[in-house]
């Protein structure tokens, strides 16, 4: 039986607020800073998944919408400092850094998703690449010198800011998980899984694919724009290598595969793994190992569970009765046979 989508959402609203009354009660806000990476992992993972794990569209360019939402967060913080405005909220940025992503996400998939396999990647690919280029050469959001975003210590009544930070990507994060459960159980998700399954197959029985692929670019661009948009706010210095870095790219693909690509709880057990593992390696040797773990894993998950640990669990519980019954038969038939 499946859960309905308000329960679902009440239920990871409840969680969400134990894990944040869970980290205040600790009193330690280096749990924010960190919290706040792995639950951007988990919509940046999300994301990805809605276009490379439902459509089977592998997509390189996850730091270009990525970037493009922290960049247009960047620019109204600008205009507004020059312009003497009122500060905006940070939701606001982010619903603009959606929109901003979405739109080219949708542009992305007018142009190149006619193009299927390794060329769509390899467009994708070359997207970064063309907007990278744009950034460093914007002088307005500061080049390639980077742009200084300036916070405030503390907002009311939440305290510290990076807790403030850390609630909002919480949410972002739960209405990620929620959309891509209810386009997994929708109609969307079913044209999604034929496109994946067998494109020709499915444009041969009147399935809409452009359609559709536009709709996942469009969709998928846009919860990485959002999460993108707080992130100067995070870091307080904003440039074109810490937003179009390979970590973001190599993690946004990472996490969906070792989790599994066929289920919204796959990017998220990637994303918590692979994310938590990230942080401690920080603290405990060095961020410059961070993709080192994540090729460890990727070698490791592609051999032992090629459809990740979703894939495993599930074909698990599909064997284990069988296996079970087909045990008790030859015991039956030849007992003291078998060990």
């Amino acid at each position: 039986m499946t859960v309905r989508t308000p329960v679902f959402l009440l239920v990871w609203l409840v969680i969400s607020a134990a894990v944040f009354a869970g980290s205040l009660a600790l009193g330690n806000d280096y749990i924010f800073f960190a919290g706040y990476v792995v639950l951007q992992y988990v919509v940046l993972g999300t994301a990805w998944n809605i276009l490379g794990g439902y459509c089977g569209y592998v997509n390189f360019g996850s730091a270009a919408f990525f970037a493009l939402g922290a960049y247009s967060s960047v620019a109204i913080y600008k205009l507004i400092t020059e312009n003497d405005f009122y500060r905006m909220p940070i939701p606001v940025l982010m619903l603009i850094g959606g929109l901003v992503s979405g739109v080219v996400g949708f542009g992305m998939g007018y142009l190149t998703l006619r193009l299927r396999g390794a060329f769509f990647a390899i467009a994708t690919l070359a997207l970064a690449v063309v907007l990278q280029t744009l950034v460093v050469n914007w002088d307005f959001v500061g080049g390639s010198r980077g742009a200084y975003i300036i916070r405030p210590e503390q907002i009311e009544p939440i305290g510290n800011y990076i807790r403030y930070l850390f609630l909002l990507m919480m949410v972002l994060a739960v209405a990620g998980i929620t959309i891509a459960r209810l386009i997994e159980h929708s109609r969307l998700g079913y044209g999604f899984a034929s496109i994946r399954d067998d494109e020709l197959a499915a444009e041969a029985a009147g399935v809409p694919t452009l359609r559709l692929k536009l709709i996942a670019t469009t969709i998928s661009g846009a919860l990485m724009g959002m999460a993108g948009a707080p992130f100067p706010y995070y870091i307080g210095y904003l440039q074109p290598s810490s937003t179009f870095g390979l970590d973001y790219a190599v993690n946004s693909i990472a996490m969906p595969l070792i989790g599994g690509t066929t289920s919204w709880v796959g990017p998220l057990i990637g994303a918590l793994l692979l994310g938590s593992l990230q942080q401690i390696a920080t603290v405990t040797i060095s961020s410059a190992v961070n993709l080192l773990i994540v090729g460890c894993l990727l070698v490791i998950f592609v051999i032992i569970a090629p459809n990740g640990i979703v894939g495993l669990v599930h074909t698990y519980l599909q064997r284990k009765p069988e296996d079970f019954v087909g045990r008790r038969r030859v015991e039956a038939e030849m007992p003291g046979r078998v060990p």
